[in-house]
């Protein structure tokens, strides 16, 4: 993999789960960190988020890796909070080579019972507020001719899913954002590309077990069904992804699927 020390990172939802993990996996190779997340609950779905003490934290995990880390707490469906974040990564550090739109959430409903708010809340935050962050992240990019962007999807983003119509629905769309943002901006040396995990190791399954009264074994195995024996993979398994995505050894990757899914999709 080549160099990456000194190149930054537009990270969101970077607070807790697949975020952090790949912000302190960027961070060990050298790249610095903005850090974007939410930083409090929201309505829906009615679990824990990250928090303003996880942002805190990763920050000094970031700096005690070497690496830099500018911390801001915002919201990634808010346009103002998405541009005032930019505007502060590139008096910080003057660039952005590298933008995860991690940022998502995850709730359960049948498709006729859900409310238009749910609804809403679901393709606002997973899909909208991936595009409002490219948005503003993509002329910077432009005017370096230089970056690669990665949508984190998820095997919903490939499949259909029971009780998950509208978290599918936002899913998919990541995947037709990514195969047209990587036509439209090739041409300036940017790639653009979405990763597929299946369930993963992270808060949000203790959050969803717990709107469900159930475990969170019960949650991995329920949407999952992998061929290898495993309830699901480890934040640290998209960060492997991640790492491979950004670096040179994926020079000519762009438009692309990538899937971390123990043989799910093989089912």
């Amino acid at each position: 993999m080549a160099d990456l020390t000194g190149k930054v990172a537009f990270i969101t939802g970077a607070a807790h789960g697949q975020g952090r993990a790949v912000a302190l996996a960027l961070a060990k190779e050298g790249v610095n960190i903005l850090a974007f997340d939410v930083a409090k609950d929201l309505p829906y779905p009615a679990y824990s988020f990250g928090s303003s003490d996880e942002l805190t934290s990763l920050q000094h995990d970031i700096e005690a890796l070497g690496a830099r880390c500018l911390p801001i707490k915002g919201d990634v469906r808010r346009d103002t909070d998405v541009r005032d974040a930019v505007e502060q990564v590139m008096a910080a550090f003057g660039r952005i080579d590298i933008l995860f739109n991690n940022a998502g959430i995850c709730a359960y409903g049948l498709a006729h019972e859900l409310t238009e708010e749910e609804w809403d809340s679901m393709l606002d935050i997973n899909l909208k507020g991936a595009w409002l962050v490219a948005r503003r992240v993509i002329p910077v990019m432009i005017q370096q001719q230089s970056g690669v962007i990665i949508n984190n999807s998820s095997i919903a983003g490939l499949r259909g899913m029971n009780r998950l119509s509208h978290y599918a629905a936002s899913k998919w769309g990541l995947v037709g954002l990514t195969k047209s943002w990587a036509i439209e901006l090739a041409p300036y040396h940017i790639r653009v590309n979405s990763i597929h995990p299946t369930g993963v190791n992270t808060p949000m399954n203790d959050g969803l077990a717990a709107l469900e009264g159930t475990t969170t074994q019960a949650i991995a195995e329920r949407s999952a069904g992998n061929l290898l024996p495993v309830p699901w993979v480890e934040p640290e398994d998209v960060s492997a992804m991640v790492l491979y995505l950004v670096s040179d050894g994926a020079r000519y990757v762009t438009g692309a699927q990538f899937v971390l899914d123990a043989g799910l999709l093989t089912r």
